[in-house]
């Protein structure tokens, strides 16, 4: 068995894609790497394949027609033979220090034939045009590298949120969550991150600067502009997200998950009512009250729960004044924590 397999979705990536692949062979033949070329129309699909001549034990390649971002995770994941799972975007890397200390530990578990459920590590938001970066670590969540439990954890600070980028699942996790990410849809991520954690049992933090986040591209999913225009995806993936896991459930066997989660609903619920916002039209502003209106009607609970006290419910406040501090809450909010 493959210690870990990493999996590479790619969609017009030529220009990324080597130094991506070049931070990941290093790990050896104890790594499976599945880069799943997308339906690419530009040179993606002839440097995965030199990659995987050069590297045959280490890289493989899976020719698709194109299906998004989470039909990529979907692929890797259905090939995975690692204990562990990774996905790592195209135009990111792994910091080689990290990474082998990584593979170093779960080197061990699989001798052992026993590790953690859940792999966190810090992670880095790279703004390489600019020269800036800013790192995102859970020393404060997290004992780092010992076994905990969620009713061990800490609390969570606003810019701490337990994205794509932090996560090392074990395969098997995956597998009994069912997590399956839709098709032609972005921000999907939110979902890889959200539905398996109620499957978690054990985790395990290494203090590492591991991932490296690659932003400042202009038809980057996380751009404003770009969100924008994609809101109604956005809307869907937040409605998913809410659907998706029944939090009184979770509350009743690990309550500081459940309020974990209940966070992350409340920042994604945030994120699409202040995009509506940011829009200003009539149709956006219909589209906000169907938003709140939907949470209402398909989970009452979770609904008055972020209505009234988290941060979403600030993206519900009335009028002219309302709107203004919610937008300018938001601008700040970027700034401080340096995300697009």
């Amino acid at each position: 068995m493959k210690h870990l397999t990493i999996t590479v979705p790619c969609f017009n990536s030529e220009d990324y894609l080597e130094r991506c692949l070049d931070s990941l062979v290093i790990g050896g033949e104890q790594v499976e790497i599945i880069v799943v070329n997308d339906g690419s129309t530009d040179r993606t699909g002839e440097i995965a394949e030199r990659y995987a001549r050069q590297y045959p034990d280490i890289v493989t390649v899976v020719h698709k027609e194109n299906g998004g971002h989470g039909s990529g995770v979907n692929t890797g994941l259905a090939l995975a033979a690692g204990m562990y799972f990774k996905v790592v975007d195209s135009d990111d890397w792994l910091e080689e220090g990290a990474y082998r200390t990584l593979l170093k530990t779960i080197a061990k578990w699989c001798d052992d034939g026993f590790g953690p459920d859940l792999v966190v590590c810090d992670y880095t938001y790279n703004h390489l045009n600019e020269g800036t970066g800013k790192t995102i670590h859970f020393k404060n969540v997290f004992p780092e590298e010992k076994l905990c439990t969620w009713d061990k954890i800490g609390t969570f600070r606003p810019a701490q949120y337990l994205v794509m980028h932090a996560l090392i699942y074990r395969t098997e996790i995956l597998h009994k969550s069912r997590v399956v990410l839709p098709e032609h849809t972005f921000y999907v991520d939110n979902l890889f991150a959200y539905c398996p954690l109620p499957y978690v049992q054990t985790i395990y933090y290494m203090h590492n600067n591991l991932y490296q986040y690659y932003l400042g591209r202009d038809d980057q999913s996380v751009n404003e502009k770009v969100l924008m225009s994609r809101i109604e995806q956005q809307i869907q993936v937040t409605k998913m997200v809410a659907e998706s896991v029944d939090l009184q459930e979770v509350r009743r066997r690990h309550p500081k998950l459940a309020g974990y989660m209940c966070r992350n609903v409340s920042i994604m619920m945030a994120i699409s009512s202040i995009h509506l916002l940011l829009k200003g039209d009539e149709q956006a502003r219909k589209r906000h009250v169907e938003l709140w209106s939907d949470l209402k009607k398909s989970n009452p609970g979770l609904y008055y729960r972020l209505r009234y006290t988290k941060l979403s419910g600030f993206t519900n406040l009335p009028g002219k004044l309302g709107k203004l501090a919610t937008v300018g809450g938001y601008r700040l909010a970027r700034k401080i924590y340096q995300f697009q």
